[in-house]
């Protein structure tokens, strides 16, 4: 199931996360440092949903409160439960 949202806080614009049966399949970032989310993107492909969240949850970007991994995290929980909503 594919989930699109909108990051709070930092760089990034919008993150379109597909996810299945609990594990990340895709992500894609717009906006925000191409080649550092890029890598995070093709880290947590094939990752179950709860570790990705877990190893991101709570970064900081500099003085900010969340992080672009933060953000994901978030948007990445909220399609794991859209998900269990439709099942």
């Amino acid at each position: 199931m594919t989930h699109v949202y909108y990051p709070k806080g930092v760089c990034s614009r919008k993150m379109t996360v597909d996810v299945e049966n609990g594990v990340v399949n895709s992500v894609a970032v717009e906006g925000g440092c191409s080649g550092n989310l890029q890598g995070i993107c093709r880290l947590v492909a094939g990752m179950p949903v709860d570790e990705a969240v877990r190893r991101m949850r709570g970064i900081r970007c500099g003085f900010k409160n969340t992080s672009c991994p933060d953000q994901l995290s978030i948007a990445l929980e909220r399609a794991a439960k859209e998900q269990e909503k439709t099942v």
